[in-house]
């Protein structure tokens, strides 16, 4: 019996290292491992199109009925995988140990999330949704543009994490379309959110649609004619529409990564352990991103870097050589205290980068000043000629008659 339990047990931590063993990291943001949890298996083939998108990309999916009693997101303490889609918009209930909390905790590590509804989303996707800042329609809605079949959402203002990538038309309006308007709707125009996105501050990513048949393969393959236009197209947009969307949420697109942060005196390349006040020095840092399948250099303008002490003493734009080198060179301020370079960048789109490093600045030591101040002349030329002064007021006093 003894034995037994030794063997479970140990096929269990090999089990559950060769899971973490391929657990998501930033130096390659593929080869990760997906929960998908359908309501029902069939939408492993109606959907298999944007399935089969994400296993050539690299992704490891694991299907389960979203009431499987073996649903788990962790294990001692460790996530089992990188993401989780919900397909299932009807479930009242999650099987195993997943919850609204468990789904939270889950995206507060830095996780990623899809979650998809439609017209009969239940209370417990709406909780899910409502927790980061997406409030489904209460209503069914009639809101139907091409390729769209579902429900619409609202935005909560209060939180300016989430982001609207698909919205209705200017002339459109949420409202059941089997009852009669007895007031206005509370959703109309390009207020309604059709699909939205969430980045959060720890670059966790999640995806919210109001339709879970936009990621079908019917909806892949079908005509479309834009409404008021002549013209047809033999396949719809959803399927690079819903590519390029997963890709974001997977982190394919958009995630950046800061290597050789560096800093030094100029015309030096070692860094020091103390600066003075006034120094020279340059900092420079290296920005990649990931392409979907190498680092390639990041370019942009607009990344800062500050010389910090409670307040930026020095807030300077790095130039870049286009190769994913940024570099800035200031003088270090007059003042003397414990400082910190640091580089904030937060860019719509992308991951945030938040870069930190702490440097003491000292003061001249008293061999380090100069041996005459020239905004001092005036109080040297004062003292030599009351010097002067005095010798000749005592020569005369002295010896005269």
């Amino acid at each position: 019996m003894a034995k037994s339990l030794t063997y479970t047990i140990f096929i269990s931590l090999i089990c559950l290292l060769i899971t973490l063993t391929h657990s998501f990291s930033t130096e390659t943001p593929t080869d990760r491992r997906i929960l998908v949890l359908l309501d029902d298996l069939a939408l492993k083939s109606s959907h298999s199109i944007f399935f089969t998108s994400l296993q050539s990309r690299g992704f490891d999916l694991d299907f389960k009925l979203s009431d499987d009693p073996k649903i788990a997101l962790q294990r001692y303490g460790q996530f089992l995988y990188d993401g989780l889609i919900l397909f299932s918009p009807n479930t009242e209930r999650f099987g195993g140990s997943l919850d609204v909390a468990g789904i939270l905790e889950f995206v507060d590590s830095g996780k990623d999330l899809i979650v998809a509804a439609d017209a009969g989303a239940s209370d417990l996707i709406r909780s899910v949704a409502a927790e980061c800042g997406v409030d489904f329609d209460e209503d069914p809605s009639a809101v139907a543009p091409v390729l769209f079949k579902g429900i619409g959402h609202s935005l909560n203002p209060a939180n300016s994490l989430v982001l609207k990538v698909l919205s209705a038309s200017p002339s459109a309006y949420s409202a059941n379309p089997k009852s009669k308007l007895s007031t206005p709707p509370a959703l109309y125009g390009s207020s309604i959110s059709l699909v939205s996105v969430v980045q959060a501050r720890n670059n966790a990513r999640a995806v919210f649609s109001g339709s879970l048949d936009l990621f079908s393969n019917k909806f892949f393959k079908s005509p479309v004619q834009k409404a008021g236009s002549s013209n047809k197209f033999a396949k719809s947009g959803n399927e690079q529409f819903v590519t390029e969307l997963s890709k974001w949420v997977f982190h394919e697109r958009g995630h950046l990564k800061a290597v050789n942060v560096r800093h030094h005196r100029v015309g030096e390349t070692d860094e020091p352990a103390i600066y003075r006040i006034n120094d020279d020095l340059e900092y420079s840092v290296e920005i990649y991103e990931w392409s979907g399948s190498s680092w390639e250099p990041y370019v942009a303008d607009d990344v800062q870097v500050q010389f910090y002490m409670m307040s930026p003493y020095v807030l300077k734009t790095m130039s870049n050589d286009k190769k994913g080198l940024f570099h800035a060179a200031f003088k270090v301020p007059d003042v003397y205290g414990v400082f910190q370079f640091k580089v904030e960048y937060q860019r719509l789109g992308y991951t945030s980068l938040s870069l930190a490093k702490q440097i003491p600045v000292r003061p001249f030591r008293h061999n380090e000043y100069e041996r005459f101040i020239p905004t001092a002349f005036p109080y040297y030329g004062a003292s030599f000629s009351t010097m002067a002064a005095f010798f000749i007021f005592s020569f005369v006093y002295l010896y005269s008659k």
